[in-house]
C-alpha cells in the first residue's frame, strides 16, 4: 500500500493506493462473460460507452511524484491521446508524456478493466480526465461550491486512509453534495481488507467489492449502512471497480439513446443507473440479507451482470399504478385499482410528496401466471433515492410486497438508516403489489423534506427449461434472460448428485441452446446460479 497526505482540507486524511496486479488478458476476457458484458455485446448494437465521458483520478505514490498518468498506447489501453485530459496541481495537459505528471502502471490496469481496448466494458467512451486523486478531491469535492468535473461516470480505485467517525462522515458528505448537484455517479472500490473505506461508504455513490479476490466488508463504520452496494470479479477491488463504472457508463449510453424509452432524462439519474446496476446483480449461492438491512455485507446486492441490468432498462419506464395515503404509521395494504403494469422487467422514476400528517405510497402492481404449472416466481426489486445536497439525514422510504389477493405481507426492506432497499424472494402465481411508501411526519419520523425523487428497478421471472432430443444428444434451451445460470445435470434424484455441464452454447433469437450427449443411464437437467 502507498499513501500520500492530502492537502489544505478541513480534517487529516490518508489515501491509499490499491496494490497494483499485472492485467491478465484471459482473465479480462472470462470476466466479460461474468459481468454479462459478452452477452450483451452479442444481442445489442454498439452498446459500448459511446458518447460519455468519464474520470478516473488515480492516486499517486508521493505527493511529489504525481505519477497518476494512463499511457495510452499501452497494448491493454489502446486509445487514441485525443481522448485523455491530465490534470494536476501543476496543470494540465492534453499531449503525453508530459510536465503536469507521471506514467502510473496501476492506472494502466484500471484503465484496462474500464475502457481499455479490447479487454475494457465501456470502450468508446467520448473522453477521460485523468486526475492526480490528491487534486481532484481538493478541487472537485472538499469544496464549499464543488465544480461540475463534466464526467458523468467517475471510477476511484482508490481509498482513504483509516479515519475517524466524523472525517468518514465529512468526507461522505461532500461526495454526496457533489453527486446530488451534478448527477455525477462516482463508483469507488470499498478496499482490499477490514471495513469499508471512504469514500466506498458515501450515500450517493456506488461501493464496490471484489468476488473472489481481496476485498472489504460491511456494514459502514459510522452509522451501520449496507456498504459495499455491489460486487464484481476480480483479484481485487482496484480492478472489480472500473468494471462497474464501465458498465454505468454503458447503461448511461443506453438510457440517453432511448433504449429505455423517451425519458431519456430519468433514465440517465444516477438514481436510475444505481437501481438497475444493483437489481440486475446475480445473487451467489450464499448471498443474504434482512428486512433491515437490505444488501448482502460480502456482496452488496451480488455480482455484476450489465446485461440484466439492460434488459430491466429496456424493459422501460413504468408509473406507478396508484397512489395512496394513510395516517402516519398506519397501515398500508393494497388499493383498489385493478390495473397492472404488464413489463415484469422495467423500471420508474418519480416523485412522492408526504406531509405532516399522512405517509404516501406508490403502488406497482404485477399479475404474474404463465404456462408453466405451479411455477415459482423470482422477485428482485430495488429502490434507490439520493441523500439531498446540504442534508445530514435522509428521507425515509421503505419497499414492500403484497399479495393483493389476501393483504398478506410477502417481504419488506425497511431499513432506518440506507438510502437502498432491495427485495428478492420467490412467490407463487398471483397477482402482487409493490409498494414505494414515503414516511410523513417531523423528521423524527424520516420526513426531512416533503418530496422525495426514487428510481425503482424490478424483476419478475419463472424461467422455463426445455429438453427435446435429436439422434444422440438431448437438446436443452432455455431464454437468454435472466442471465447468470449454469445448467447442471444429474443421473439420478434419490439423491442428486449435481454437477456443472461446460459444453458449448449458442444463442438463437433469445434462447441458449445446449446439445448434451445422452448415455445409457437417466439425465435430469437444472438451472443454477453459482457462486
Amino acid at each position: 500500500m502507498k499513501f500520500i497526505r492530502l492537502r489544505n482540507t478541513p480534517a487529516t486524511v490518508l489515501l491509499i493506493a490499491f496494490a497494483a496486479a499485472l492485467a491478465n488478458p484471459t482473465l479480462a476476457t472470462s470476466l466479460l462473460d461474468i459481468n454479462g458484458v459478452t452477452l450483451l455485446r452479442a444481442v445489442t448494437t454498439n452498446l459500448n460507452g459511446t458518447g460519455i465521458r468519464v474520470a478516473q483520478p488515480e492516486a499517486s505514490s508521493d505527493t511529489n511524484l504525481l505519477d497518476f498518468q494512463i499511457n495510452p498506447n499501452e497494448p491493454n489501453v489502446a486509445q487514441p491521446i485525443s481522448l485523455f485530459t491530465y490534470a494536476s496541481s501543476l496543470g494540465s495537459a492534453t499531449n503525453y508524456p508530459n510536465a503536469v505528471g507521471s506514467f502510473s502502471g496501476h492506472a494502466v490496469q484500471v484503465a484496462t478493466y474500464f475502457f481499455g481496448r479490447p479487454l475494457g466494458v465501456a470502450t468508446n467512451i467520448s473522453h477521460v480526465d485523468n486526475y492526480d486523486a490528491d487534486y481532484f478531491i481538493n478541487t472537485f469535492i472538499l469544496t464549499n461550491s464543488p465544480p461540475n468535473p463534466n464526467a458523468r461516470i467517475v471510477n476511484q480505485s482508490f481509498i482513504f486512509g483509516p479515519l475517524s467517525v466524523p472525517d468518514q462522515q465529512m468526507v461522505d458528505s461532500a461526495y454526496d453534495d457533489a453527486a446530488a448537484l451534478h448527477n455525477t455517479l462516482f463508483v469507488s472500490g470499498a478496499g482490499n481488507s477490514g471495513p469499508v473505506n471512504a469514500p466506498a461508504t458515501c450515500y450517493n455513490g456506488l461501493g464496490v467489492a471484489a468476488f473472489g479476490g481481496a476485498s472489504s466488508v460491511g456494514l459502514t463504520p459510522d452509522n451501520g449502512r449496507c456498504k459495499p452496494d455491489i460486487t464484481a470479479a476480480a483479484p481485487a477491488t482496484s480492478f472489480s471497480t472500473p468494471q462497474v463504472a464501465g458498465a454505468a457508463a454503458v447503461l448511461l449510453q443506453a438510457g440517453l439513446r432511448g433504449d429505455g424509452g423517451s425519458d431519456t432524462n430519468s433514465a440517465a439519474k444516477i438514481q436510475t443507473l444505481k437501481a438497475l446496476l444493483l437489481n440486475g446483480a446475480v445473487k451467489p449461492v450464499n448471498w443474504t440479507n434482512s428486512i433491515s438491512s437490505p444488501l448482502d455485507a460480502r456482496y452488496g446486492a451480488g455480482v455484476l451482470n450489465v446485461f440484466n441490468a439492460y434488459m430491466q432498462l429496456a424493459g422501460g419506464k413504468h408509473a406507478a399504478v396508484e397512489l395512496t395515503s394513510v395516517n402516519l404509521l398506519d397501515p398500508h395494504p393494497p388499493g383498489a385499482n385493478p390495473a397492472s403494469i404488464s413489463a415484469w422487467s422495467g423500471w420508474s422514476f418519480a416523485t412522492l410528496s408526504s406531509t405532516p400528517s399522512k405517509d404516501r405510497i406508490n403502488h406497482h402492481y404485477f399479475n404474474l401466471t404463465n404456462a408453466i404449472s405451479n411455477a415459482t416466481f423470482t422477485v428482485t426489486a430495488t429502490l434507490i433515492w439520493n441523500r439531498q445536497q446540504n442534508q445530514t439525514n435522509l428521507n425515509d422510504l421503505d419497499l414492500f410486497l403484497y399479495d393483493t389477493t389476501t393483504s398478506n405481507l410477502i417481504a419488506q426492506s425497511i431499513s432506518g438508516v440506507d438510502n437502498v432497499e432491495h427485495i428478492y424472494t420467490n412467490v407463487p402465481p398471483g397477482r402482487y403489489d409493490l409498494q414505494v411508501l414515503k414516511y410523513g411526519g417531523s423528521a423524527a419520523n424520516g420526513n426531512i423534506t416533503s418530496n422525495e425523487s426514487y428510481a425503482l428497478a424490478w424483476e419478475f421471472f419463472a424461467l422455463p427449461l426445455s429438453i427435446t432430443t435429436s439422434n444422440t444428444n438431448a437438446i436443452v434451451t432455455w431464454p437468454i434472460y435472466p442471465d447468470g445460470f449454469a445448467l447442471q445435470a444429474t443421473p439420478t434424484l434419490n439423491p442428486p448428485t449435481w454437477s456443472t455441464l461446460n459444453l458449448p452454447r449458442t444463442i438463437t433469437n433469445g434462447t441458449n441452446r445446449v446439445e448434451v450427449p445422452l448415455n445409457s443411464s437417466n439425465q435430469f437437467f437444472r438451472l443454477l446460479r453459482p457462486d
